[in-house]
């Protein structure tokens, strides 16, 4: 069961091959995620990953590791403030703000930060899961 305040971390990083893959999956080959001569020529000095891959690590934790299996993702903010690099570690931090027992859901804070504790993604999630949400 899970409780309001809990918390809940995880440590990944993703390699350029899997930005790379990821470019292929969903058709965003933007040369800033996929081509380092590109990316050195911007802002970013070095290729980024795509906000949305390392926003796709939520949807892992939340169906396999918290609340677990059987956990159904309902909604998702996000705000993309600090780009993200490939093979960089970063930390997700999940804290469960407010559980609806009639409903089996909880809202969670979800924040992704950099090894300095600087927040790259920030968002808030609704969850539903009726055997991991409920009195």
């Amino acid at each position: 069961m899970i409780e309001v305040n809990q918390v809940y971390t995880h440590e990944f990083q993703y390699s350029q091959e899997e930005v790379t893959r990821f470019a292929e999956v969903t058709g965003d080959r933007n040369p800033v995620h996929t081509d380092a001569a590109y990316a050195a020529k911007t802002m970013f000095k070095r290729p980024i990953m795509h906000g949305m891959l390392g926003a796709s690590l939520l949807s892992k934790v939340f169906g396999t590791l918290f609340p677990g299996e059987g956990t159904i993702y309902l909604k998702q903010s996000l705000n993309f403030l600090k780009p993200m690099y490939p093979d960089t570690p970063y930390e997700a931090v999940f804290t469960v703000k407010e559980i609806i027992y009639e409903k089996n859901r909880a809202i969670v804070e979800t924040v992704i930060k950099d090894k300095e504790g600087k927040v790259c993604t920030s968002g808030e999630a609704t969850v539903m899961n009726v055997e991991k949400i409920k009195k």
